[in-house]
């Protein structure tokens, strides 16, 4: 499966702060936007990305990201010269997709959750049709609202309507099957003249092979677009690292504990790092602090 972070947007809701510098570049806490979509991916076993960047930002990707080889993984860029929607990504990406399936996820969203990884990864089982997550919000009025029947399953999808049938909301993260390429290049442009991602997952719907998973009470989702809920990430992020003692989105951490980084590229990290709490983290990462983590590792070595 390939991955996409469409990480395209101005950020204009986020001015002046998004004049200098795009909006996945900015920090939440202490690592870049961008670590938390791409830290989503990983932790699904997904090692090749693209990323979806605003024209004129190809330096500063690159400078941060690189090839992605620094995280074991191969990471590629294209630039949406013009924002059209978010299954845009899904064209932009065509070559990129090849015959392959495709997780798509919003460059300013974030996911939280102890079991983040085992969701993901049975969500990719199974290569058929499309799959995307249910959340519950108190008003779901700006987003892609789903209903379900008395059965649990979704009988309608609907973007930002007046009146919601339901407060589950689809955040940004999709799973798709090939057939994602076509539907997304057959679409029209909505009235706001974007193609919608929720006319892709409509047309899974009407195809019968959309599944809407919910989301249980134990996983937070966070859509970091204006400056007060990029406020609340930060806070949010700050609290949960500094009461679990652990770091969110540490791309490091997650390659070397599935092996795709050695010991001692982790440690050149450390180097450049060492002065501040990330790389002091990463230190404590290798010297198997964390028994749980350190399990992991001996596991994978096994």
């Amino acid at each position: 499966m390939k991955g996409i972070v469409l990480a395209a947007g101005k950020g204009t809701r986020l001015y002046p702060m998004t004049k200098p510098v795009c909006k996945p570049l900015l920090p939440v806490y202490d690592k870049p936007l961008i670590y938390y979509p791409i830290a989503t991916l990983l932790q699904a076993g997904i090692k090749d990305i693209l990323v979806i960047i605003p024209p004129g930002e190809e330096k500063e990707f690159a400078n941060l990201l690189g090839d992605g080889s620094e995280f074991g993984i191969h990471i590629e860029f294209a630039v949406q010269k013009v924002a059209r929607g978010i299954a845009d990504a899904l064209i932009i990406g065509e070559d990129f997709i090849g015959d392959d399936t495709v997780c798509l996820v919003l460059g300013d969203n974030i996911f939280l959750c102890h079991n983040l990884d085992e969701i993901m990864k049975e969500a990719i089982k199974d290569d058929h049709g499309a799959k995307v997550f249910g959340y519950y919000v108190d008003d779901p009025r700006p987003f892609g609202v789903v209903e379900f029947d008395e059965n649990g399953q979704a009988v309608s999808i609907e973007e930002k309507p007046k009146n919601p049938k339901s407060n589950y909301i689809v955040p940004g993260l999709y799973f798709y099957d090939n057939q994602v390429i076509d539907i997304a290049k057959n679409l029209e442009p909505s009235a706001r003249g974007e193609y919608e991602i929720t006319d892709v997952n409509l047309e899974y719907l009407r195809r019968g092979q959309l599944k809407v998973i919910p989301f249980d009470r134990g996983l937070t989702w966070m859509d970091a677009g204006t400056a007060d809920s990029m406020l609340e990430a930060t806070n949010f992020v700050k609290t949960v690292e500094t009461h679990q003692h652990r770091k969110i989105a540490c791309l490091e951490e997650i390659a070397y504990l599935n092996g795709w980084i050695t010991k001692e590229q982790v440690l050149e990290t450390y180097e450049v790092l060492k002065k501040n709490q990330y790389g002091k983290y990463l230190k404590d990462v290798l010297d198997g602090k964390y028994v749980d983590k350190l399990k992991e590792q001996q596991s994978l070595e096994e």
